[in-house]
């Protein structure tokens, strides 16, 4: 198991880099992953799923996203939502942190540090 820290990143998302300085100022290295360039395959967002003690896709994703109305994610089967998420990655939450084969949506960004304090 990874004692790397990832962030999964977005730079243009104040929760993201309110994380990040969070990490910084405690010290704390991590890689960033930064996901809309480099989408998650399914078997990907399946272990996040799992690490987040997540059932289904859409809990992972932002529901206020265009994409989410316009490919009826609610109506999608688990694949096909999975498969939203590689074609249309803006509809991942985020920050998400991942350490130690566990992880959190940093929503607060202080999330994250509580995940790493535990």
């Amino acid at each position: 198991m990874s004692e790397t820290i990832t962030v999964w990143f977005h730079s243009t998302c104040s929760k993201c880099r309110k994380l990040q300085a969070l990490l910084e100022e405690a010290g704390r290295p991590f890689e960033s992953r930064f996901y809309r360039d480099q989408p998650p395959e399914p078997a990907e967002v399946e272990e996040l799923l799992s690490m987040l003690g997540m059932r289904d896709p859409i809990e992972l994703m932002r529901k206020k996203e265009a994409a989410f109305s316009q490919l009826g994610i609610e109506d999608l089967d688990r694949a096909s939502r999975l498969e939203a998420l590689r074609t249309h990655p803006e509809l991942l939450e985020r920050p998400i942190l991942v350490w130690s084969g566990r992880a959190v949506v940093a929503r607060p960004p202080e999330k994250g540090l509580e995940l790493l304090d535990s």
